[in-house]
């Protein structure tokens, strides 16, 4: 029993190896987009909403010091709009890279929690919207913040699993052809990921 108990103590001590300052770290995740919708004029009278969507995600985090990084967060999703008034209006693809700067707790531990903070900016593609078969547009770019709660648990020297949680402000405008400015859609996900990540 105590040469069991050595061993997983030992295990313990070589999983906890921490990325120090210059690593780059680098994390695969699925994550689920899920929007907290809110909309403005016409958009909320014929009650817009947007269905969430499960994609991969890929992210690098440049460790400034041994507790400091920055991370650069890169995903596109595929979303879904309906209407109580007119069913589904169609799909469009968000592409939001994301830039947080973050703060590592206890990067020696096997345990490694962090939390960020930073900047999207968004750019909405492939957009085949329409209300009653009329094409709408919506604004394509747009600029908003990030919040960020993770973790890191150590595998080995090298690999780790991670968990995640970001809220993102995204929004855009969106306009009827012949009825102008429809309102604001605030999409605002959050998104929460689990993937695994290694150090180079």
């Amino acid at each position: 029993m105590k040469k069991l108990a050595f061993a997983a103590m030992i295990g313990m001590l070589s999983a906890s190896a921490f990325a120090a300052q210059g690593d780059i770290l680098a994390r695969f995740r699925v994550i689920d987009v899920d929007p907290s919708v809110s909309t403005t004029s016409t958009l909320s009278t014929i009650n817009t909403g947007v269905k969430s969507a499960v994609v991969p995600e890929l992210d690098f985090t440049y460790m400034i010091t041994n507790n400091i990084g920055a991370e650069l967060i890169l995903g596109t999703s595929r979303h879904k709009a309906t209407s109580t008034a007119f069913g589904d209006l169609g799909k469009v693809s968000v592409l939001p890279p994301t830039l947080t700067l973050q703060y590592h707790f206890m990067p020696e531990a096997t345990f490694r929690p962090y939390v960020g903070a930073g900047i999207n900016y968004t750019r909405f593609y492939s957009n085949d919207l329409k209300a009653a078969g009329t094409p709408l547009s919506i604004d394509q770019n747009s600029w908003g913040g990030a919040l960020q709660l993770g973790a890191d648990v150590a595998i080995n020297k090298s690999w780790f699993v991670n968990v995640d949680v970001k809220k993102l402000w995204i929004s855009t405008d969106v306009t009827h052809p012949a009825l102008g400015k429809l309102g604001t859609l605030d999409i605002n996900p959050w998104v929460f990921g689990i993937g695994i990540g290694t150090k180079f």
